[in-house]
């Protein structure tokens, strides 16, 4: 095992689709299909930050950072974090969360938020080690065909 490199994607290929799609699918049990266009749109999107660990050419860990702004301040939701299942327990997403908290507080961010399954105990209490408090609020959704 390569020591890990943590990169910000900024150019489409086709392998780094299907290796993405291979770790979503180990984030959900609800297929979610990575697109070309998908993958694409996110990489262009000035507002969206998507971060890589990788051993050398293998991705083995994602997470996404979005920024925005509104009148009660510049914001930021951390998103899809995973790391391949063959390297949990390694410190890879402590590292993702760390970056993206150092990203967020160079872009001036206010907030960094993120939502996580409570099923979910090990990334739960990761979160709450690195000073995220749970925020007591409901979380809707809609979602649209």
């Amino acid at each position: 095992m390569t020591q890990p490199t943590l990169t910000e994607a900024t150019h489409y290929s086709e392998a780094l689709r299907l290796q993405l799609q291979a770790l979503l699918d180990q984030l959900t049990p609800v297929h979610c299909p990575l697109t070309e266009a998908g993958l694409r749109r996110l990489l262009n999107d000035p507002s969206s930050h998507l971060y890589l660990l990788q051993e050398g050419d293998q991705v083995v860990g994602t997470l996404t950072l979005g920024i925005y702004h509104s009148p009660t301040g510049s914001k930021a939701w951390i998103e899809d974090v995973v790391v391949d299942d063959s390297r949990r327990g390694l410190g890879y997403g402590k590292a993702l969360v760390a970056h993206a908290i150092e990203e967020a507080k160079q872009l001036g961010v206010q907030q960094l938020m993120l939502t996580s399954n409570p099923l979910r105990v090990a990334a739960n209490k990761l979160y709450q080690s690195m000073g995220f408090e749970p925020k007591e609020t409901n979380c809707y959704r809609m979602v649209f065909p």
